[in-house]
């Protein structure tokens, strides 16, 4: 399982996927926003994943119920740091917390720019009071087609310095990536970091453009890849990460047995694996339940946990000293 004498990290980890039940319901109850549930209890079976939805897009709307009480920027502030405390109570030593400005801004009409400074304070005031560190990925939601991501690039630019990658995430398969080149052009002119969804609801291809078309070095999910031995050797070749999150794979669909998620096959193959928990107040999981599953499930060694640990340290979007710093933990 977790080793905790090793740095502990999660990669892939979405802020606005990441909204608790009971602070849904309480911003509702604030903001008089009506939801499809009377209480509590209704808002954690309308918000939380149990087993598994149909594909992508129907888990996809599990996180809209979130977003849609982010009346003000104050709700945002309160999100990013309940974040953090929830990275402090999986015992986290380093979190990447990504978030789309637009998503998090379209149903109440709020300034995407202002929005941006709400989660970066909220990460920061959660970053010194719990002690976990953190950096922000910004996402381009690309369901709302290239012009609207333009708008989000923009927004998150206004705040260069807090934010040290972008991703692309939402309709693989209706929004592939050629929409989105001159977007990650901009972002690598930014001197960001680029890591993007693919090999989750598209095929090998996905992978291919999202590392060709738009510069990433590190691919969320992934899944697909393993249908491609070539792309295989070329990832472990060529140091590309797979950030990857199998409870979240089985949920959407994209693995209809979790038994046979591919993680093992990438190991095998000497790719840079990492675990995380994708959206985990969705799919009701915490980190450690992820490295249940890696080990029970998936049949992981403890040595390889161990290296996937040391990976997520690795492939983080750090620089070498910050890394080191993370490796002094190791005892």
């Amino acid at each position: 399982m977790i080793d905790y004498s090793l740095p502990l990290v999660d990669l892939h980890r979405h802020l606005d996927g990441n909204i608790q039940p009971h602070t849904i319901w309480e911003l509702a109850q604030k903001h008089q926003i009506e939801l499809s549930a009377k209480n509590l209890l209704e808002v954690e079976q309308l918000t939380q994943i149990h087993d598994k939805t149909s594909d992508l897009l129907a888990f996809l709307a599990k996180l809209d119920v979130g977003v849609s009480v982010l009346a003000d920027y104050d709700a945002c502030y309160t999100v990013a740091y309940e974040n953090m405390r929830d990275a402090k109570n999986s015992r986290l030593d380093y979190v990447e917390l990504r978030f789309s400005p637009y998503y998090m801004a379209m149903n109440h009409n709020l300034n995407m720019v202002e929005l941006i400074a709400a989660v970066v304070d909220g990460v920061k005031a959660g970053e010194k009071d719990f002690g976990v560190k953190v950096n922000l990925i910004g996402i381009l939601s690309r369901t709302f087609g290239a012009p609207t991501s333009m708008l989000e690039l923009e927004a998150l630019l206004a705040h260069k310095k807090d934010i040290v990658a972008l991703d692309l995430a939402g309709d693989e398969l209706g929004y592939p990536a050629e929409l989105f080149v001159e977007h990650f052009s901009k972002a690598r002119d930014a001197d960001w970091q680029v890591t993007v969804h693919a090999g989750e609801a598209d095929g090998p291809q996905s992978v291919w453009n999202a590392i060709n078309k738009l510069g990433a070095t590190r691919i969320g999910h992934s899944v697909a890849a393993c249908q491609d031995e070539t792309l295989m050797a070329y990832m472990a070749d060529n140091n590309i990460a797979i950030e990857s999150c199998p409870t979240s794979n089985y949920q959407t669909a994209t693995v209809k047995d979790l038994k046979t998620h591919p993680m093992a096959t990438f190991l095998q193959h000497g790719i840079m694996v990492t675990l995380n928990t994708d959206d985990p107040a969705v799919s009701n999981i915490d980190i450690a339940h992820e490295y249940k599953v890696a080990s029970e499930v998936l049949g992981i060694s403890q040595k390889q946990l161990n290296q996937i640990q040391l990976n997520g340290v690795k492939a983080a979007f750090l620089s070498e000293q910050e890394k080191q710093v993370l490796l002094n933990k190791v005892s």
